[in-house]
């Protein structure tokens, strides 16, 4: 996806001035190379114990840094939750499709340190990316979670998210069939005004 704003408040290195009750020590900063292995360790605990990733063997921390990489060269964001130096968190939007007609919704991740789940720190990191998503131009967010984690369906519809539909036993972990919930939530102007980039007629429907 080509986006044509990345957040002007922020460089690869900035942070985001947010923070929650019990987190006063935590803040929201776009990744760097050096936080891979921190965020490798959280992703390859998800992989085996939680029910968002489908992997089945964690990445290379080579293939991280790709895909990190591939997310930036598109000027999308990819964030970090920072406890004192400590990665225990880490979010990130990716394209939702790569036909060029899907460039303006992106679907995202997030992912908690297991030692700081249920803590508030998804409830930084989720509002953060949203405007991050919206400073870049995009006009709408998909999130797919398993139908059994409640949390994180708590999490998004508090957000703003609205369920879209459900795919039923679309995924096989830990020895059973799994449901996919689709949640979606509009950016900024949304579709009431055309993408930057169209040079056609625009008529906004009433």
């Amino acid at each position: 996806m080509s986006t044509p704003n990345a957040n002007p408040a922020n460089d690869q290195t900035g942070a985001f001035p947010v923070a929650a009750p019990g987190s006063a020590h935590v803040r929201i900063r776009n990744s760097a190379e050096t936080d891979v292995p921190a965020m490798l360790d959280i992703y390859s605990y998800h992989i085996q114990r939680g029910l968002g990733p489908y992997d089945i063997e964690p990445p290379h921390p080579e293939e991280l840094k790709r895909r990190r990489k591939a997310m930036l060269k598109r000027r999308l964001p990819h964030l970090v939750a920072d406890l004192d130096g400590l990665v225990v968190g880490y979010a990130y939007a990716a394209p939702f499709r790569k036909r060029p007609a899907y460039r303006y919704t992106v679907e995202h991740s997030i992912y908690i340190h297991k030692d700081h789940q249920g803590r508030g720190i998804g409830r930084l990191l989720l509002p953060t990316l949203i405007e991050a998503c919206t400073a870049a131009g995009c006009r709408q967010m998909i999130a797919v979670v398993d139908s059994a984690n409640a949390p994180s369906l708590r999490l998004h519809e508090s957000c703003g998210f609205v369920r879209a539909g459900i795919l039923h036993n679309v995924g096989f972990k830990f020895g059973r069939w799994t449901d996919s919930v689709f949640l979606q939530r509009a950016l900024g102007t949304a579709d009431r005004e055309p993408p930057h980039d169209y040079r056609g007629n625009w008529a906004a429907t009433e």
